[in-house]
């Protein structure tokens, strides 16, 4: 099946690549990620209202939905741009709808929220949450908005170096809740980890007594939403590595030459070129189609989501490992352009949950049928 975009969502896609290739080229992304510098990028993104897309108007978005969302993450990956602060808000602007300036400040403003869950798990998988303190519960005498106080650690939350606000679930007497918090209230420690993917960051969030407003929302609901838009956005940004990956490689076998001849005449590195292309255009309609069902409330969303988490991070990797085959040890040097989509498509295949992952929720949604 080939899924076809509408032609806004053409344009959309073709004026942000354009952006990209202006403002993100591969040498000043190169140079951004050398330094630890992901706030230059940041700065222009918000600027130009890119993080807005997606989102609705009353929100402070300029709309569209999840399907330009995955376009947007398409290109980040395909540039290798810092994108953890831009993921974490997509995650968890959802949980700020029932505060409107909020998520308007996080849209249109730059201050980052990230949605405190570990990002080596699908965000509504139960794992070590948060306590709030059960006497240490009250009311806000301004707005009558329950406040509770959370102890805990959270560890390998994706962006929360970035983030200007926390969403935090937190178990409570009554289930999961969220709760905001601002980074910088007294008690809250954020600790960077580093990963070898530079173009993204992950934090340990530590919670020392820290008070903190209840969201009005349905967590469960919130984070599982949460939970089908990290496995399309991730496979869309492999998505992307894997096209960038896949034009690096031929255009190094058209010039690399051993035995007189450009390698890209041999049968073995056109075999591996084509698979290459193979899995990025199967992918393509996998994401699309997996966005358009998540958002149109789909009742196999799930299912379309979680394919697309394990089929196309999976694909992705091959993809790295085919691409770097083809350009040899250079391909691994921090000077060469490839190694940041092979390390993007590496960390893209656990980000949110390993393929494994993703596979056991396909088994256990389909039905067994009988041998005939």
């Amino acid at each position: 099946m080939r899924w076809d975009l509408a032609d806004e969502q053409e344009m959309f896609r073709d004026s942000l690549g354009e952006w990209l290739d202006r403002f993100a080229p591969a040498e000043t992304v190169h140079n951004w990620l050398g330094a630890g510098d992901a706030a230059t990028f940041e700065g222009l993104f918000v600027s130009e209202g890119w993080l807005a897309v997606g989102f609705a108007e009353e929100y402070g978005g300029q709309g569209g939905g999840l399907l330009e969302l995955a376009l947007t993450a398409e290109r980040l990956g395909r540039h290798s741009a810092p994108s953890s602060a831009w993921t974490a808000s997509v995650l968890a602007v959802e949980a700020l709808t029932g505060l409107p300036g909020r998520a308007a400040a996080v849209l249109t403003d730059g201050s980052f929220a990230a949605l405190a869950v570990d990002a080596d798990r699908p965000p509504d998988e139960p794992g070590p949450v948060v306590q709030v303190e059960a006497d240490r519960v009250g009311l806000d005498g301004l707005d009558g908005q329950e406040i509770g106080v959370l102890r805990g650690t959270v560890r390998s939350v994706l962006g929360a170096d970035r983030a200007r606000y926390l969403v935090v679930p937190a178990s409570t007497a009554a289930g999961r809740a969220l709760f905001l918090v601002d980074v910088d209230t007294e008690g809250v420690g954020i600790r960077a980890r580093e990963l070898l993917d530079r173009s993204r960051s992950v934090a340990d969030v530590d919670l020392a007594d820290v008070p903190a407003r209840r969201l009005d929302v349905d967590a469960e609901r919130v984070l599982a939403q949460a939970a089908l838009r990290a496995a399309v956005l991730v496979a869309a940004d492999s998505l992307g590595a894997a096209e960038r990956m896949l034009r690096l490689a031929v255009e190094y076998s058209k010039q690399r030459r051993q035995f007189g001849v450009p390698i890209g005449s041999f049968q073995a590195v056109k075999h591996a070129a084509a698979s290459i292309l193979v899995s990025v255009e199967a992918a393509r309609s996998i994401v699309y189609f997996a966005a358009a069902s998540v958002d149109q409330g789909n009742e196999d969303a799930a299912l379309h989501a979680a394919t697309a988490k394990a089929q196309v991070t999976a694909a992705g990797e091959q993809a790295a490992d085919s691409a770097l085959t083809m350009h040899g040890a250079i391909g691994y040097t921090w000077e060469h352009e490839l190694q940041l989509a092979y390390k993007r498509a590496k960390l893209n295949k656990r980000l949110f949950g390993a393929p494994g992952v993703w596979n056991e929720r396909l088994a256990a949604a389909l039905p067994l049928l009988p041998v005939s």
